[in-house]
């Protein structure tokens, strides 16, 4: 479903992502650690194509990301409040967004039950412009807009950040109904190894960059290198 290959981006001659080749397939679910300035996010948005690459290429479903748009009709999203349009009301905001994938009124308040939890009732129907919400919330508004649309893949950075730990676990709940209900393929990145331990089936690890190991969720081994990774 996702092929990467030969991706280089460089920032003032440092290398940030290196990646020589990565297939992530249909219904998995990805976990991407890392130190800080380990390359993650430079990495979603070169697979979103909101960064130009230096060189190499990521695919979508066969389709070159950097040429066609038609990935995006089935791709949801959330980098950081960047993507939110902070002078809409969130219920204008999950409209529009609705919208977009051609879902009526009906439908979106519909899917949007499924998220009545995740918004312990400080979303809709409060009369303020999501500029003016917690970062806790507006977390949870980005994550709404990228899930709600049912999307064949999903990414996501840092999730977890600001929220609280009921919220999280929340979050950690909707992540795994996606992907059991819909077939989502998902890939997160995130701080809290025990979350990316709990919601996915495999877990890359980088490091400058590069991909230094690609791991089996299952594989308790493998898992322990992880963790040790972070106890140096």
């Amino acid at each position: 479903m996702i092929e990467i290959s030969n991706l280089e981006k460089v920032f003032n001659e440092n290398m940030a992502v290196d990646i020589s080749l990565l297939t992530i397939n249909k219904g998995e679910v990805v976990g991407l650690i890392g130190n800080n300035g380990a390359g993650k996010t430079t990495t979603f948005r070169l697979m979103l194509d909101l960064l130009q690459a230096n060189s190499g290429y990521v695919l979508i479903n066969g389709t070159d990301v950097s040429k066609n748009e038609e990935w995006k009709l089935y791709t949801g999203s959330f980098i950081d409040s960047n993507f939110l349009i902070d002078f809409f009301t969130p219920d204008e905001y999950f409209t529009f967004i609705g919208k977009l994938y051609k879902l009526n009124n009906r439908e979106i308040k519909e899917r949007l039950v499924k998220y009545e939890k995740f918004m312990n009732g400080e979303i809709l129907n409060q009369k303020k412009y999501i500029r003016n919400f917690s970062s806790g919330n507006k977390q949870k508004i980005g994550i709404i807009g990228a899930m709600f649309i049912n999307p064949e893949i999903l990414i996501l950075d840092e999730p977890f950040n600001f929220l609280d730990p009921s919220s999280q676990i929340e979050m950690k709940h909707l992540l795994q109904w996606l992907n059991t209900q819909f077939g989502t393929t998902i890939i997160i990145s995130s701080h809290n190894l025990n979350y990316i331990h709990d919601v996915s089936s495999r877990i890359l690890l980088l490091e400058k960059g590069v991909i230094i190991k690609d791991v089996d969720n299952k594989n308790t081994e493998n898992i322990s290198d992880i963790f040790q990774y972070f106890n140096k």
